[in-house]
């Protein structure tokens, strides 16, 4: 029988086990006793970065929230569209930070849980208002970054005990996501053309100006470390498998290569356009592309068909995206690129969340990588 002390010890280190468990973590420090130069992340965009906002929005039918999506992920369906950790996860394990960046909508994302950072990105949504109509309600760009200015950083500046002159530094601190663009196409310019009459090179003109004004509203409210991930390649998705007879659709290719050029523009502009400011574009389209093209070389068998079973765009309630509730899905995901009908599995984004840290490739990464990011 153990003794009084011997029981003792062990319920200490159970309540220290659950203490360090939970989501709401204790801040990390550095090995001089000192905090990490990169105390949390602040992420923004669609669903390629969504950790779950769109489970609380009772009308929108861009949800994660069930099997499979999370078969592979710790605590099961969280709301991020793939079979295990996305990006924003992996990156946040590169920079080691000491837990998940809680979704913005959860009504517990409050007090000392802010202190690591909040993911405001919604499945669906995009930088234009009207983008994610055709899944009902989504949390528009424009939306997260004012949920970010009237809610977050006010209390995260009250946890970090910050003055509106040290709110800059406080700020340098963290990490400023931006994950948004494909939607924009995909469910908005493609979705309804003959409503729009302009150019594909004309409307994505006005897309990166309009997401070159948020970056600066965050530059203004302080951001001053931005990682910009770049649109995929829209045309090579399962989703429109349909459409594709020799290789990807290429008019959705070349809206992705236009967004992507706008988004380097927007980085070498910030040179004066946000003076002390720091971007690095992370071309996943590059990345995924050479998936697409030698999927064996990474160790990937199928890049053209969703692991999960995925109702398509022909049938009846099809979306051709969203995995089936309870459907069939592949027993070996990481032979697959993607999960669903438009997002990858969790390798890929692997691939992708490693490629952003460590390449020194500037086809890959644009200046510098997110850990050279990190030590400015």
């Amino acid at each position: 029988m153990a003794t009084k002390a011997a029981k003792g010890f062990i319920l200490v280190c159970l309540q220290l086990l659950l203490c360090f468990s939970q989501i709401n973590c204790i801040r990390a420090k550095g090995e001089d006793g000192s905090d990490d130069e990169i105390k949390g992340m602040f992420v923004f965009g669609s669903s390629l970065v969504d950790n779950g906002n769109n489970n609380y929005l009772e009308n929108s039918t861009a949800k994660a929230d069930f099997l499979p999506y999370g078969i592979d992920f710790p605590k099961g369906p969280s709301g991020r569209f793939t079979n295990g950790k996305n990006v924003i996860d992996l990156l946040g394990e590169m920079l080691k930070l000491p837990c998940l960046i809680p979704p913005f909508s959860d009504p517990s994302t409050k007090g000392s849980k802010l202190v690591h950072g909040v993911n405001f990105a919604s499945g669906a949504s995009g930088i234009l208002d009207d983008t994610g109509f055709l899944a009902g309600q989504v949390i528009s760009l424009n939306q997260q970054i004012r949920n970010f200015e009237t809610v977050t950083l006010p209390e995260v500046k009250k946890q970090l005990g910050v003055n509106r002159r040290e709110n800059r530094k406080a700020m340098k601190q963290y990490m400023f996501i931006m994950g948004t663009g494909g939607n924009d196409y995909l469910f908005n310019y493609f979705a309804r053309k003959r409503e729009y009459n302009v150019s594909l090179e004309t409307f994505t003109a006005n897309l990166t100006t309009s997401l070159s004004l948020q970056l600066k509203k965050l530059y203004k409210l302080g951001a001053r470390k931005f990682v910009l991930m770049s649109v995929y390649p829209l045309g090579c998705s399962p989703m429109l498998n349909a459409m594709r007879k020799d290789g990807c659709v290429e008019v959705m290719n070349q809206a992705a290569i236009l967004f992507n050029d706008g988004l380097k523009s927007i980085i070498d502009a910030a040179k004066s356009d946000m003076p002390t400011s720091n971007l690095v574009l992370v071309n996943s389209y590059n990345i995924v592309t050479d998936i697409i093209q030698n999927p064996s070389s990474k160790g990937f068998k199928d890049a053209n068909n969703p692991c999960c079973e995925v109702v398509p765009l022909t049938q009846l309630a099809g979306n051709g995206v969203s995995c089936k509730k309870g459907g069939r899905i592949c027993m070996d995901r990481s032979a697959h690129v993607f999960f669903d009908g438009l997002h990858p599995t969790e390798k890929v984004n692997m691939e992708i969340a490693t490629k952003a840290f460590t390449s020194n490739l500037k086809t890959e990464v644009y200046p510098i990588n997110v850990n050279q990011l990190a030590q400015l």
